[in-house]
């Protein structure tokens, strides 16, 4: 029993899905540079306003949101408040590095 064009079947359709999920970084990498453009907008509008680098209630806010659209689309809230947690860390610690005047 030739096994071949099975194993080829199967080759080309894990490339396609491997395709699939390249494409799919691709974007998520683009979309956090947009957010980080943004958010660096926000650390220099804080600092320029002596506002504090982090604001608990935003982020309170953002992680229920975010937790509730984690249900809705079937994606474990748990990692997703991880993934926003790091998220998180890394914008106070930007707005942290303007405010200081290292960036």
């Amino acid at each position: 029993m030739d096994t071949k064009p099975t194993n080829q079947k199967a080759n080309s359709k894990l490339l396609e899905y491997r395709r699939s999920i390249d494409n799919i970084d691709a974007a998520l990498i683009s979309m956090l540079a947009e957010r980080f453009k943004i958010t660096q907008k926000v650390g220099i509008y804080k600092a320029k306003h002596n506002l504090p680098p982090s604001d608990k209630s935003r982020e309170s806010e953002q992680i229920a949101r975010l937790r509730k659209l984690s249900e809705e689309a079937q994606l474990d809230p748990d990692f997703s408040e991880k993934f926003l947690d790091f998220i998180i860390e890394e914008v106070i610690h930007h707005h942290k590095k303007i405010r200081s005047g290292e960036e």
